[in-house]
């Protein structure tokens, strides 16, 4: 019977402290969202300013949103407050209570909420996501694509004219090699630090940035694809 005693007091003292432990998790998550965050579709081109409280406001704490996000964003019309749900989600809800959005961290300061039939949105912090706008403006241009031997073998102008929602036109030159050609990108979109080519077909070319300051598609190759700024 002691044994048994010792076994339920250890499990019990676990228990307390795993509850400890997420209590913990959901204060510190509430902490670090205080503050002013952006709300936007994917690659942000509707977005839209948040200013999240600490303040207790019905069943959720205070939020302000900017005049605009009605406009940008609609659904936004509907939320009136935030919360922390379980452990890790951050919850944008209407006067009841219930979920306008769901956001999870996906990455340090960046969270995703899907809302069916009509897509992914991103929250992130606002100084972050202006110096991520900062970042696509600094994409805008003429562009070489090279061989790992620095042989050239494309051109091609990024630009800043929106194609599809998210997404931005983007022209080849002429005389471009035959794969890059075949392969033909006609969009693109600076996603989660990565430069992102798409066809019409729907293939996708992924560029990240190396220590060189040049972007290399990945996933890497023994005879690599670089893209430099021109």
């Amino acid at each position: 019977m002691a044994v048994l005693r010792v076994v339920a007091f250890a499990v019990a003292a676990s228990l307390a402290a795993i509850g400890a432990a997420h209590a913990q998790d959901a204060t510190s998550l509430k902490k670090s969202m205080l503050g002013q965050w952006e709300l936007s579709t994917t690659e942000r081109s509707k977005t839209c300013v948040v200013t999240m409280k600490g303040d207790a406001a019905g069943q959720g704490y205070k939020l302000e949103l900017e005049p605009a996000c009605k406009t940008a964003l609609p659904f936004t019309k509907d939320i009136v407050a935030w919360s922390v749900r379980g452990l890790d989600i951050v919850r944008m809800q209407d006067a009841t209570g219930e979920a306008v959005i769901d956001f999870t961290e996906v990455e340090a300061g960046i969270f995703e909420g899907l809302r069916q039939g009509e897509g992914v949105y991103i929250l992130q912090d606002l100084a972050a996501a202006r110096s991520m706008a900062k970042s696509m403006d600094q994409m805008i241009g003429d562009w070489a694509m090279v061989r790992g031997n620095g042989q050239p073998v494309c051109g091609l102008t990024l630009t800043n004219t929106e194609a599809s929602p998210d997404n931005f036109q983007v022209f080849l030159k002429p005389k471009c090699d035959p794969t890059i050609a075949q392969f033909n990108p006609t969009q693109w979109r600076l996603e989660r630090g990565q430069i992102v080519l798409m066809s019409k077909s729907g293939a996708v070319w992924q560029f990240e940035a190396d220590d060189n300051a040049q972007w290399r598609r990945v996933p890497d190759t023994a005879d690599p694809l670089i893209m430099l700024r021109q």
